[in-house]
C-alpha cells in the first residue's frame, strides 16, 4: 500500500481532495514541502494566479451557489464580494511577493568589521485556513493568496453551511492544483472541529468568537500557532457637530451589508441625545426607500439559516418584552418576519438595557441599537465594558474627538465616515484584537503571518562570546563586566533625567 507520503501528484492530474482523508492531505502537502523546498518567485505567483483564474472562469456558478445557499442574495454583492472582492488582495500579493521574500541584511557596518546579520522570511509549511458562512469564498481565497505568496502549501475548509458554494470550488479546483499545492476540504472529511486539531503549521480561522476558542483550544494542544479572525458588537458614535441626516444614511446602510451578516456591520450607535429622534426618523426613512418590498426582493439577503433566524428574532422579541422600543421597516401586506423566506425586517431599537440579551450578543443580521449620549466620555465607558470590537466607526470630523476616541479605547481597527474602507487598503493590516481576534492579514502583513522571520548571523570577529560565558573567569572577565555596568549605569541614569525634564516640561 502506498503511503500518502510517497504520493506524488502534480498540477493538472485532476485527484480530486476526497480522494484523501484530511490526515493524509495533510502527509501529502508536508512530504511535497520537504521535496521541492522553499518555492522561487515565479511558482508562487504561478499560484497565485490560478487562484485568481478559478474565482474569475467560474464566476456565474459561484454566484449561484451563494443565492443557492442563503436562499437570496443580490449577484452583484456576490460577485463584489467573493470574487472581485478578492482579486484586490491577490493582485497585491502577486506585485509584493518577490520583493518581500528577499533576503535583506542587518547592520551592514558590523557585517564589514566581521559580524554578518541576515533576515529570512521562510514559508511555515502547510498553513490549515477555515473559512466562515458569511462571506465563503473572500474569507478562505484571499488568506490562501497570503499563504501562497509567503511560499506555503494550504489546506483550505471553507463553511459548511454554505455547502453548495463549497461543493463547486471543491469540484473545480483540481483543474488549477494539484492536491499537494491547494487541497480544499469539505464536510466529507469530517467537522470543522476535526480539522483544528490537524497539525499544520499554521491555522488560520474566521468566525465567532466561541468557535475561535475552541479552535485556538484544539490547536494549542499540538503547539500550532492560530490567526484568529473574529466578530464583535461593533460601535458607532456620531460626533455632536454632524450632520445627522448623513450620518443616519450612512448607518443605515451600512447596518444592512449582506442583510447585516458581516463582521464589520455597526452593531449599535452613540448618538448626542438632543437628536435621536431625527436619527431614527431618517434611519427608518432610508430603510423604507430602500426596500419597498422585502418578502419577494431578490435584493434583500435572507438569514443564512433557520438557526440564525430564530436566535435573531428571539434577540427583538427579549428586548421588546423586557422593555426596549421597536421600530420596524414592513412594506404594506407582507408578512414580517417570514420564517418561509427567513427575512427579518429592518429593525431599529431604542431603551436597550442591561440584562437584553442584545447588550451582549452580537446581532449578525438587520438590527441597529441606538444609545443617547451626553458627554463622549459616557460612549467610550460603554464601549470598554464590553469586549475589544473588529472595527469602531466614527461619524464626523478627522477631529480632538476622534482622537479622544482612539486614545481611549481599543478596537481592530477605526472606520471614519463609510464602511469598512481599510479593506481597500492594502498598506494596512486587517484584524482584531482581545475579543475580535488575534494577528492580522492582507498585503505584506498576510505575508507576514504566513511566514517565519528567521535570523541568520555568521561570524568572523576575533573573539568568541561563548569563550567569555564559561569558566574559567578571569580578572580581564571581571573588569569587561563593571565597566559594562558603569555604561549601562550611565547611560540609563542619563535617560531618566530627559524623561524628568519631559514630565516638568508637559511634554508627552
Amino acid at each position: 500500500m502506498t503511503k500518502p507520503a510517497d504520493v506524488v501528484v502534480r498540477a493538472g492530474d485532476k485527484v480530486s481532495s476526497e480522494s484523501h482523508t484530511m490526515e493524509e492531505l495533510l502527509e501529502i502537502q508536508k512530504a511535497a514541502f520537504l521535496r521541492d523546498g522553499i518555492p522561487d518567485a515565479a511558482t508562487r505567483i504561478d499560484r497565485i494566479n490560478r487562484l485568481g483564474q478559478l474565482l474569475l472562469d467560474h464566476a456565474d456558478e459561484i454566484t449561484e451557489a451563494l443565492t443557492a445557499d442563503f436562499g437570496t442574495r443580490p449577484r452583484d454583492l456576490s460577485i463584489a464580494a467573493d470574487v472581485a472582492g478578492c482579486m484586490i488582495d491577490l493582485a497585491h500579493q502577486r506585485r509584493g511577493a518577490e520583493k518581500w521574500m528577499k533576503e535583506t541584511n542587518v547592520a551592514k557596518v558590523a557585517g564589514l568589521l566581521g559580524f554578518k546579520q541576515r533576515l529570512r522570511r521562510d514559508p511555515l509549511g502547510v498553513v490549515g485556513i477555515m473559512g466562515p458562512w458569511n462571506f465563503p469564498l473572500q474569507l478562505t481565497i484571499v488568506p490562501a493568496a497570503s499563504a501562497f505568496a509567503a511560499g506555503n502549501r494550504v489546506l483550505m475548509r471553507p463553511s459548511s453551511i454554505t455547502a453548495k458554494t463549497t461543493d463547486v470550488i471543491a469540484r473545480v479546483a483540481p483543474d488549477y492544483f494539484s492536491i499537494e499545492e491547494l487541497a480544499v476540504i469539505t464536510s466529507k472529511h469530517g467537522g470543522g472541529s476535526d480539522f483544528a486539531k490537524l497539525k499544520v503549521d499554521h491555522m488560520f480561522f474566521t468566525g465567532s468568537p466561541e468557535v475561535g476558542s475552541s479552535v485556538a483550544q484544539e490547536a494549542a494542544k499540538n503547539l500550532v500557532p492560530v490567526t484568529l479572525e473574529l466578530g464583535g458588537k461593533n460601535p458607532a458614535i456620531v460626533d455632536k457637530t454632524t450632520d445627522i441626516g448623513k450620518a443616519a444614511t450612512f448607518l443605515a446602510d451600512a447596518r444592512m451589508v449582506n442583510g447585516g451578516q458581516v463582521c464589520l456591520c455597526p452593531d449599535y450607535v452613540f448618538v448626542p441625545e438632543e437628536k435621536v429622534g431625527e436619527f431614527t426618523e431618517k434611519v427608518i426613512a432610508r430603510w423604507t426607500k430602500n426596500f419597498p418590498t422585502i418578502v419577494a426582493n431578490e435584493d434583500y439577503t435572507s438569514t443564512i439559516n433557520e438557526k440564525n433566524y430564530n436566535r435573531i428574532v428571539g434577540l427583538i422579541d427579549d428586548a421588546e418584552n423586557l422593555g426596549a422600543a421597536k421600530l420596524q421597516v414592513k412594506p404594506a401586506g407582507e408578512e414580517l418576519p417570514n420564517a418561509a423566506a427567513r427575512k427579518i425586517p429592518p429593525t431599529l431599537l431604542t431603551g436597550v438595557k442591561a440584562g437584553m440579551k442584545i447588550e451582549d450578543d452580537e446581532v449578525f443580521g438587520p438590527v441597529l441599537t441606538v444609545y443617547p449620549y451626553r458627554e463622549l466620555s459616557e460612549a467610550i465607558d460603554k464601549i470598554n465594558s464590553a469586549g475589544h470590537p473588529l472595527t469602531l466607526y466614527w461619524v464626523g470630523e478627522d477631529n480632538e474627538n476622534l482622537k479622544t476616541v482612539a486614545d481611549n479605547t481599543r478596537s481592530g481597527s477605526i472606520s471614519g465616515n463609510d464602511f469598512a474602507l481599510h479593506l481597500l487598503s492594502q498598506g494596512l493590516p486587517f484584524g482584531g484584537v482581545g475579543r475580535s481576534g488575534m494577528g492580522n492579514y492582507h498585503g505584506e502583513f498576510g505575508f507576514n503571518t504566513f511566514s517565519h522571520a528567521r535570523a541568520v548571523t555568521v561570524s568572523t570577529l576575533p573573539i568568541s562570546f561563548a569563550e567569555l560565558m564559561v569558566a574559567p573567569f578571569t580578572k580581564r572577565d571581571k573588569r569587561s563586566t563593571e565597566m559594562q555596568m558603569k555604561f549601562w549605569r550611565f547611560l540609563n541614569g542619563r535617560a531618566m533625567k530627559k524623561s524628568a525634564k519631559r514630565r516638568a516640561a508637559g511634554k508627552r
